[in-house]
C-alpha cells in the first residue's frame, strides 16, 4: 500500500501517509479528481473482457453445483459410516468446504444481479432468483438496493451499505467495544453470524431512511413502485425454499437440516459479509459527503484483497473489486485480465492489499472505528479510532 521510502514521519504525513498500530504504513488514496476518465479506462480494457457467454457462466453454475452435491454426499453416506471421534473432524470439514462452494453460487447469483451472467436480463434473473433464493436470500429486493450501492459508493450520505459513522453519532458504547480485545470479538462475532440477516429484515448497517426499511417489504422506502412486484417475487422465492427446508426438517429431523445445510448457510452469510466488510473497509480509503462526491472517485474509494485459493472458490469477487466496481456488467472470468489491464491507468488510485484475511478483519475492526473530516480538504473524511 506504499511504503514511504526514507521520509519523516512529518513528511510521511503530509503526503497522506498513515501508520497501522503495528507501525506499518499506509499509503491514502488520492482524492483529487482523477487525471483520468471512465472512457479512458474502459479503452485500456480488451474488448473481449465486456462480452458475456450464457454457456461459459452456465458452466461455473454446473460446476460449483457439482461439487456442492458431491460434498453433501459425503455429509450424508460417508460421515455417518466413520468411526464415531472422526465425526468431530469430518462435520467441520463438511460445513467450512460446503460454505465456501456455496459462497461461489452466491457469487454467480449476484452477478445476475448486475447483468453479467447472460446478455438476457430475463434468463440471468431466472438463473438468480432460483440460486439466491435456495440461500435464503430475496434476489430483486438485494439486486436493486445493491444497485444503488454500486451508484452511490463512497457517500456518506447515499451509499446503502457499511456507511461508516462520524464520531458524534457513535452509540456511547462504541469504544468499549472496539477499544480492547474482547469487546471486538463481541461485535465480530456478531457481524459475521447475524449480520447479513439483520441488514435484510432490520437494514442493520444499512442507509439510514425516514421510516422503516426491510428488504421483504415490497412498499418499504427502499424501493420505488415499478419494482414492488419484483420484491414480492422475491419474497415468494424465499418463502417457497424456505417451505421446501421445513418440509425437509420435518420428515428428517430440525438438528439433521441444520448439520446439512443450516451450518453451512452460516459460512456464507458470515463469508459475504467479511467480504463486503473488507472491500470497502480500510484506512486508504476516502469517504465523502454531498459536497465533494462524485462517481468515479466513489467506485475507486474500494480495495482488492488476496483470499489465496478461495480467490478462485469465491471467483474473483475478492482480488478484482475494483475493476467490478468501475464496470459491474463485467462477467467475473474477465476480471483478472481487465484488473491487470487497468492498474496502471488507476495508478495510485488502485488500492490492493495482501494482508492475511483474518489479520485484516482484526486489524480493520481495531482501527476503522468511525470518519471523520481530514484537516487538508473539506468534505473527504478518513477512517479514525481514537477516543
Amino acid at each position: 500500500m506504499g511504503a514511504g521510502g526514507r521520509m519523516t514521519v512529518k513528511e510521511q504525513a503530509e503526503q497522506g501517509e498513515e501508520f497501522h498500530r503495528s507501525g506499518e504504513p499506509v499509503r491514502r488514496s488520492p482524492t483529487e479528481k482523477p487525471p483520468f476518465t471512465l472512457g479512458q479506462i474502459k479503452k485500456a480494457i480488451p474488448p473481449h473482457c465486456f462480452q458475456r457467454s450464457a454457456l461459459r457462466s452456465f458452466s461455473y453454475v454446473v460446476h460449483d453445483l457439482l461439487i456442492s452435491s458431491i460434498l453433501l454426499f459425503f455429509a450424508l453416506a460417508v460421515i455417518p459410516s466413520l468411526p464415531s471421534p472422526l465425526h468431530y473432524v469430518a462435520w467441520p470439514l463438511y460445513w467450512i468446504f460446503q460454505g465456501c462452494v456455496l459462497t461461489g453460487v452466491w457469487v454467480i447469483a449476484h452477478e445476475c444481479g448486475h447483468h453479467a451472467f447472460s446478455d438476457s436480463s430475463l434468463l440471468g434473473d431466472l438463473v438468480g432468483l432460483v440460486l439466491h433464493s435456495a440461500l435464503l436470500v430475496p434476489y430483486f429486493s438485494w439486486k436493486y438496493s445493491h444497485r444503488r450501492h454500486h451508484s452511490n459508493t463512497g457517500s456518506l450520505d447515499r451509499d446503502e451499505v457499511f456507511v461508516p459513522k462520524t464520531k458524534p453519532a457513535l452509540a456511547w458504547y462504541s469504544r468499549y467495544l472496539s477499544n480492547n480485545p474482547l469487546g471486538r470479538v463481541v461485535t465480530l462475532l456478531i457481524q459475521l453470524t447475524l449480520g447479513w440477516p439483520l441488514y435484510l429484515a432490520l437494514n442493520v448497517s444499512g442507509r439510514p431512511y425516514p421510516r422503516f426499511a426491510c428488504h421483504f417489504d415490497p412498499y418499504g422506502p427502499i424501493y420505488s413502485d415499478r419494482e414492488r412486484i419484483q420484491i414480492f417475487i422475491s419474497d415468494a422465492g424465499v418463502l417457497t425454499a424456505g417451505y421446501a427446508i421445513y418440509s425437509l426438517a420435518s420428515s428428517l429431523g430440525f438438528w439433521y437440516i441444520v448439520r446439512i445445510y443450516g451450518v453451512p448457510l452460516l459460512i456464507v452469510n458470515g463469508w459475504l459479509v467479511l467480504i463486503t466488510y473488507l472491500q470497502h473497509t480500510h484506512p486508504a480509503l476516502p469517504h465523502y459527503d454531498s459536497s465533494e462526491w462524485d462517481w468515479l472517485r466513489g467506485a475507486l474509494a474500494t480495495v482488492d484483497r488476496d483470499y489465496g485459493i478461495l480467490n478462485r472458490v469465491f471467483h474473483h469477487i475478492t482480488d478484482t473489486h475494483v475493476a467490478h466496481h468501475l464496470f459491474s456488467t463485467m462477467p467475473h472470468y474477465h476480471a483478472e485480465e481487465a484488473t491487470k489491464a487497468i492498474k496502471p491507468i488507476l495508478g495510485e488510485y488502485y488500492q490492493f492489499d495482501g494482508t492475511p484475511v483474518f489479520k485484516a478483519m482484526w486489524r480493520e475492526a481495531a482501527e476503522c472505528v468511525y470518519v471523520e473530516e481530514g484537516s487538508t480538504k473539506k468534505g473527504v473524511f478518513w477512517y479514525n479510532n481514537k477516543f
